[in-house]
């Protein structure tokens, strides 16, 4: 699990912008450029080239 500390400071580096934990708590959220950074051992992977996009919901 990601320490809050750390949650803290990081950014998405794409834009810079806020992320939060998922609810499986196995990836971090930017919800501005919809993608996902995978948490891998415990490290999150902050690299714009692996993060995944999120799914558009559709209602």
């Amino acid at each position: 699990m990601i320490n809050q500390e750390l949650l803290d400071i990081l950014a998405c580096p794409q834009c810079k912008g806020p992320v939060l934990l998922n609810e499986a708590g196995d990836g971090l959220i930017c919800n501005t450029c919809r993608l996902l950074y995978e948490i891998r051992d415990d490290i999150p992977v902050m690299l714009v080239d692996e993060a995944k996009p999120m799914a558009e919901t559709t209602k």
